[in-house]
């Protein structure tokens, strides 16, 4: 009965967001107050222990929501400076097949925009460039909501994971996140090798007037490259540099490689293969609506892309300690600011290490940009107050989301918390069922949410304290938590939204989920039997 009554909250936010199609800020409020009478009520929590866990979460989020800030404010600062258009440019004329711009554009480019960015950017992004390339609407949604899954659980620069660390109170242990980081990477990086070709030939079967995945087949050889460029630079930069880095690194080896590759012609199909004739494309193919172009700007390749640069080089050179600032940003005052013993309770002490979190970087990049693009100040004020209006649901979910974990697994005199009560109703299922639900949980979080960071908020200490029942590695129960939650970004309800207003598709969402639920099984599931193989075998 107790652990019925611990799974309402979580319950509530899945039944307001799935079934009342409420936005997550509210759905998270309304279910951080319902934990916290619970707690009160049926848990014996103090209230003053409660009101300081609420507390403790809401400024938690902070380091997530000036993440969120800064990655949107990059975006929206290329858009009005004219960069982002100079960026689509430059893919025009790289190569005419479309298989081989449905990699480039769709799985290494938008990879790159998720490890720079993330929250649902790099479809928004980069499906209307392939729209631009001439890709049918549809088939452009499709591929680039299906791309963006690989690079996810390091997305934003590792945001997911450094958010499922601060939850379980392991920030500071670098083994541990070393280890849960490389985890996260091998089925990753499994997956990625044969993502290109996967998705192309679903593009080819549902976009091609043969109805044929023969065309995915010819250009398997490019696909596959395509896959390997991304995967061996992402699983070593998880290993050898950390996890913060694999996504935006990665992508951009991947890029730059297959870039060379395809203008040199290196595995390239002879025959060139586009979508035929417009006119003759299928009803369903094409777009809802009419989207306006990106504006044209006559900006620098270069130039354009130096924003990028700007943020891989302030990360780099924050995170080698050898360097010196990594140890000054982390040291203490100005740099750190936090509160020890919050409300008097000697467990609760915040700290917030502002200058060294990835979203001061991003800050600090777009006010560069406005400087070295020219940017008047009317078109300052435009990307800020975007990202303004962008930012602010996302941050009252991130604060209601943190407030209401810690509420729930705030344990009381006898060791008893929501959190445990839900572990131990799970560990019933037996290590080997559990073993199979764990990513779907991640899948769930995602899909209700629209990000993984908000799956990992909810689900990470659920799955631990699970694990630790179970006496199944806790390290690798995390990461696949953190898989779940990137695979369920080709299905999540907001990322199908963002990307179907963008691209020209709206209200064929539904369609759209229906199509990608089978990959996203069936990479869940690739993922379920590598991890199942490493723990039989004793590989971690």
């Amino acid at each position: 009965m107790l652990a019925l009554i611990a799974f309402l909250p979580i319950l509530t936010t899945l039944i307001l967001m799935m079934v009342f199609n409420w936005p997550a800020k509210w759905s998270l409020m309304v279910s951080w107050g319902m934990a916290f009478i619970l707690g009160i009520l049926f848990f014996d929590v103090e209230l003053g222990a409660l009101a300081a866990g609420s507390v403790y979460g809401a400024l938690s989020s902070i380091d997530v929501i000036l993440v969120i800030t800064g990655a949107i404010l990059v975006m929206n600062t290329l858009k009005a400076s004219g960069a982002t258009a100079a960026i689509n440019r430059g893919f025009m004329n790289i190569c005419p097949d479309k298989r081989v711009q449905a990699c480039i554009i769709g799985f290494s480019f938008a990879s790159f925009i998720e490890g720079a960015a993330g929250f649902g950017t790099p479809a928004a992004l980069a499906g209307p460039l392939l729209v631009t390339l001439g890709f049918p609407p549809m088939a452009a949604a499709m591929a680039t909501l299906l791309f963006d899954s690989a690079a996810v659980s390091f997305g934003a620069v590792g945001t997911p994971v450094s958010t499922g660390l601060s939850m379980l109170g392991m920030s500071g242990d670098a083994q541990f996140a070393s280890d849960l980081g490389f985890w996260v990477a091998v089925p990753h990086a499994i997956a990625a090798v044969f993502l290109p070709l996967v998705v192309v030939a679903m593009v080819t079967k549902l976009f091609s007037h043969d109805k044929s995945i023969k065309p995915a087949l010819e250009a398997a050889p490019f696909l596959l490259f395509n896959g390997l460029s991304f995967a061996i630079p992402f699983l070593l930069i998880t290993r050898f540099i950390g996890y913060e880095f694999a996504s935006l690194l990665a992508a951009l080896i991947s890029l730059a490689v297959s870039i060379v590759a395809a203008k040199k012609g290196f595995l390239i199909p002879k025959k060139t293969w586009d979508f035929g004739d417009p006119e003759k494309w299928d009803y369903e193919w094409q777009a809802t609506r009419k989207i306006s172009p990106i504006a044209e700007s006559n900006m620098n390749l270069a130039l354009a892309w130096v924003p990028y640069v700007l943020i891989a080089g302030i990360l780099v050179a924050t995170r080698i300690p050898q360097l010196g600032l990594k140890g000054l940003l982390t040291s203490g005052a100005p740099f750190v600011v936090g509160i020890q013993n919050l409300f008097g309770f000697d467990n609760l002490d915040w700290n917030m290490k502002w200058a060294y979190s990835p979203g001061a970087a991003f800050i600090i990049s777009a006010l560069i940009t406005n400087v070295i693009h020219k940017m008047p100040a009317e078109k300052i004020k435009e990307s800020w107050k975007d990202t303004f209006d962008q930012v602010s649901g996302a941050a009252i979910a991130m604060v209601f989301g943190l407030a209401l974990v810690e509420v729930m697994k705030y344990k009381n005199a006898d060791g008893v918390s929501m959190m445990v009560e839900m572990a131990n109703a799970l560990t019933k299922l037996g290590d080997s069922l559990f073993m199979v639900i764990c990513p779907f949980i991640g899948v769930l979080g995602s899909f209700v949410s629209g990000s993984n960071t908000v799956s990992m908020t909810l689900f990470t200490n659920l799955q631990y304290e699970t694990a630790l029942n179970l006496d199944l590695p806790a390290v690798l129960i995390v990461a696949t938590q953190c898989i779940g939650g990137a695979v369920g970004n080709m299905v999540c309800i907001n990322n199908h939204v963002a990307a179907c207003a963008t691209i020209g598709t709206t209200g064929r969402e539904g369609k759209l989920i229906k199509i990608n639920t089978i990959p996203m099984i069936v990479y869940t599931l690739m993922t379920v039997a590598v991890i199942w193989c490493v723990m039989t075998f004793g590989w971690y």
